[in-house]
């Protein structure tokens, strides 16, 4: 179990990146989700002892994080949104050296884990080729296989599948799944289909605190009956804000499909509306519509 407990962090130019965020994690996959700038890599660069927080504490079972981070980093795998690697350097030794950097000295137990994990990641036949001429998916499955370094109980992964094409970003998924079903896995990301598909739990973080937390299937379950769909002409967008909670708007076709929030269940916001069944997606765009309709009052 990952405990947080009242974590605020303060940047030195006055930005509240966290503030007062307390989160329950326990072993399996959690989604952290949250729009750009929301707090999200802050808050994992907090857990990955990469930064210490204004104030707060973590907790990782037994462990207190911030009185003893190196004891956190021998059992943490890290996968940051962006990640560095040697020009010219092929996966096989890079990962031979990351391993020697995470304590494996014996050469022989180096070599059956490197190409336990390369065959893992499913790039065992590319594993003479430079790390920096990977496509963006190899890039991630290699930096899914160096987090997995030294068997860790606590894995962080922030932004995963950024910029991977469907294929790719399934099969990413596939293999974050696997790997979820025995640690704490944290999946940090603005993608609300990858919480959906793999995460039993999550949260939603909003300018540094959290706003909403639980199961997917109740937080969407405070939506039911109440998510109303309508397509329009592009022009009468402007209008139907005016009228109603629209909390989503898509293109589809060559007109508008907007998606309403009603005030009550079953409330049908006007003519033509017809009830759509509520997803995490409108859990997370009712959120946010929430908050920005609190700050404009």
């Amino acid at each position: 179990m990952l405990k947080i407990t009242d974590l605020s962090h303060t940047y030195p130019n006055g930005t509240r990146a966290l503030d007062a965020v307390n989160l329950d994690i326990p072993a399996g996959m959690f989604g952290l989700l949250g729009p750009n700038g929301a707090g999200k890599s802050s808050l994992m660069r907090c857990l990955a002892t990469l930064q210490v927080p204004t104030a707060g504490s973590i907790r990782f079972g037994e462990l207190d994080v911030l009185a003893q981070p190196e004891a956190l980093r021998a059992t943490l795998g890290y996968l940051p949104q962006d990640f560095g690697v040697y020009p010219r350097v092929s996966a096989e030794d890079l990962l031979d050296h990351l391993a020697v950097l995470k304590g494996i000295a014996a050469r022989g137990e180096r070599r059956e884990t490197v190409e336990a994990l390369l065959r893992q990641v499913n790039l065992w036949e590319v594993r003479k080729k430079a790390v920096a001429g990977y496509s963006g998916g190899m890039r991630q499955r290699f930096g899914i296989a160096q987090a997995l370094i030294g068997n860790p109980r606590l894995i962080i992964v922030d932004e995963p599948t950024a910029g991977l094409d469907p294929e790719e970003r399934n099969r990413f998924n596939n293999l974050l799944s696997e790997i979820g079903e025995q640690v704490v896995v944290i999946l940090s990301t603005h993608i609300v289909d990858d919480v959906t598909d793999l995460c039993p739990r999550t949260a939603i973080l909003v300018g540094g605190r959290i706003v909403e937390s639980g199961t997917p299937s109740a937080l969407i379950s405070g939506l039911d009956g109440r998510i109303w769909q309508l397509d329009i002409d592009k022009s009468e967008l402007p209008a139907a804000r005016e009228r109603n909670a629209v909390i989503a708007t898509r293109l589809r076709g060559g007109r508008t499909v907007i998606r309403v929030l009603s005030s009550e269940p079953e409330q049908c916001p006007g003519d033509g509306f017809v009830p759509v069944a509520a997803s995490l997606e409108d859990v997370y765009f009712a959120t946010l519509y929430g908050l920005r309709a609190q700050q404009e009052s």
